[in-house]
């Protein structure tokens, strides 16, 4: 289950690179970044509904508590981000927008990989990894849905 939790975080630092990359070319390349929006919050959901009640059950409260309040922080860049790329135009400070994105995720997974992934591997039962893997290969975030520590979550 981590080594597809990984894959995940690698394929979305692809895609936001992508579309920095096309704006330094004078690309704005909205399906970018509405993937990776998506990917990102999908990532968020499966980690908050359905790995971390397993870990916080088994007592890994206190490292839960900062992933989950690290998820707010990156829910609320990515809201920021929506805010600043319109139809046809992005504001002149998105690509530092990204870069603090990218940054947050770069320190957001120096963490959840080798500590949470490797213990949900661990903790979490046959079924319940397999609900995960499940997820995410098929599974759609109920609409509406937002992060714990988001605004208003």
């Amino acid at each position: 289950m981590s080594a597809l939790m990984e894959h995940e975080h690698h394929e979305i630092d692809k895609i936001i690179e992508h579309f920095v990359a096309g704006l330094g070319e004078g690309k704005l390349r909205h399906k970018d970044l509405a993937r990776a929006n998506d990917l990102l919050k999908r990532h968020i959901y499966v980690e908050e509904e359905l790995i971390f009640p397993a870990l916080r059950a088994k007592g890994m409260l206190a490292p839960v508590l900062v992933m989950l309040r690290e998820h707010g922080e990156i829910w609320r860049t990515l809201d920021a981000l929506d805010l600043e790329v319109g139809p046809g135009t992005a504001a002149e400070w998105v690509p530092d927008r990204c870069h603090q994105l990218l940054q947050q995720l770069e320190t957001h997974n120096g963490k959840e990989e080798p500590i949470i992934y490797p213990q949900a591997d661990t903790l979490l039962t046959d079924e319940q990894q397999h609900a995960v893997r499940d997820f995410l290969h098929s599974g759609k975030m109920p609409d509406g849905w937002v992060c714990a520590q988001a605004p208003n979550g």
